[in-house]
């Protein structure tokens, strides 16, 4: 049984949800052509037009309120409390979810941060009422159950693995949908935990072996069996693509063996994997997206710099999507008070 203030969430979310169902936080972000000599047919998709932080981590944040809505709508009688969500995170991410923990009256998020986090990003968590855990994560690749122990939560659940949410199909489908449906023949992906890069590949390996498509998706099958989707990660540790690089990246689930069966089986092109670009590409990435109005922090521009680091050996008639990511902007936690 629901406790009063439960309702009043529970509430909340079902008007937030079917005020508009189609995408109830958040429109679909641009995806505009771009001059790159030689190449007729570039495209860039700005995530940073999403709203909540301007990076495609907003995306994920409405998920989690959807995974809360869920526990509320089965909570038993003898569920005393909601359970906290604990993840580990550089800033964005746990930014866009405690946007939505306060929005809705939702358990404050609890975060495990490195201890060498910068002063800056520390303060914006702390000020944006995360419960914050500090430890060295450069030691060992931490389980889930031992982020659970660290944050003093092993009640709750861990969202940095994110195993128990669905991520492959769930945390970006909507994006995942929004590229499909663009046809390209050669998509550029930050690659950092490689949620994202996983989410794009599986709905794609669900629309083009499946004959019931999502409602939302129009593209072309045949053009999506052949394209390649490239995941872009950085070579040197001391990149300005801070986000795209961690000592250790347990969760990172898309090994080389699963991306070669999605080739065979006829999914994806056969170009399609993970590739390290060098850091005279990301300065070469951030120049340009300064001289086109991009806004994009270097994270965002790995798919960009691993296009310049590759591209004499691209096709220059097909078309190209390159995923920014966004930039980090601090939400505005004032619009939204708990009720």
């Amino acid at each position: 049984m629901l406790t009063v203030e439960e309702n009043k969430i529970l509430k909340r979310i079902l008007y937030d949800e079917n005020e508009n169902p189609n995408m109830p936080t958040f429109p679909i972000t641009p995806t505009f052509r771009i001059n790159i000599p030689s190449f007729s047919n570039i495209w860039l998709k700005d995530e940073s037009k999403n709203g909540i932080t301007g990076t495609q981590k907003d995306r994920m944040s409405w998920e989690i309120v959807m995974t809360y809505k869920d526990i509320l709508l089965t909570k038993k009688e003898n569920d005393i409390h909601l359970p906290h969500m604990s993840m580990i995170s550089a800033g964005t991410a746990a930014l866009a979810i405690q946007y939505q923990m306060i929005r809705y009256g939702l358990p404050n998020l609890k975060v495990l941060i490195d201890n060498k986090i910068e002063k800056k990003d520390l303060e914006k968590l702390e000020k944006a009422g995360c419960i914050i855990y500090k430890t060295d994560l450069s030691k060992k690749c931490l389980t889930p159950k031992e982020i659970l122990q660290l944050t003093d939560n092993e009640n709750g659940f861990d969202i940095t693995s994110n195993w128990a949410f669905d991520p492959t199909t769930r945390f970006y489908d909507w994006l995942s949908y929004e590229i499909l449906n663009q046809n390209p023949k050669y998509v550029f992906i930050p690659y950092g935990s490689g949620q994202t890069f996983e989410n794009i590949l599986t709905i794609n390996k669900i629309v083009v072996t499946s004959e019931k498509h999502d409602r939302v998706f129009n593209g072309n099958i045949d053009i999506l069996r052949k394209c390649n989707f490239i995941g872009a990660t950085p070579k040197n540790h001391n990149t300005k693509a801070v986000k795209l690089y961690a000592p250790y990246l347990p969760f990172r689930q898309f090994s080389k063996q699963r991306i070669k069966l999605h080739i065979c089986r006829g999914h994806c092109g056969k170009e399609t994997g993970v590739i390290f670009f060098e850091e005279k590409f990301l300065e070469q990435a951030i120049e340009f997206a300064k001289k086109n109005g991009v806004e994009a922090e270097p994270s965002a521009l790995g798919g960009l710099a691993l296009f310049f680091q590759i591209k004499d050996k691209i096709p220059k008639d097909k078309k190209i999507l390159i995923l920014s990511t966004g930039k980090t902007r601090m939400p505005n936690f004032k619009l939204h008070e708990k009720f």
